[in-house]
């Protein structure tokens, strides 16, 4: 895996490795090289999604109407 890899390509990288696995029409070999490299991108997709997680932020108003900015998971009502 590239260091400077984007989410977005080695998403496509993981869809390509995927459908080549699923058509059936590659040597054991190549099928296990491949299970093992995405592996390794599921694993960097998870940390870059856990990673921009921890951004992301929920702008909300206060009891007296004023916006702030609250951590995504904090202030979300479980009762959607």
């Amino acid at each position: 895996m590239k260091k400077q890899e984007t989410f977005e390509s080695a998403m496509e990288k993981l869809e390509k490795i995927v459908t080549e696995m699923e058509s059936g029409n590659i040597e054991l070999e190549k099928s296990i090289e491949q299970f093992v490299e995405g592996m390794e991108i599921s694993k960097f997709c998870s940390e870059k999604l856990e990673e921009m997680e921890k951004k992301v932020y929920k702008i909300a108003k206060d009891s007296e109407g004023n916006i702030t900015e609250v951590p995504f998971d904090e202030g979300v009502d479980d009762e959607v």
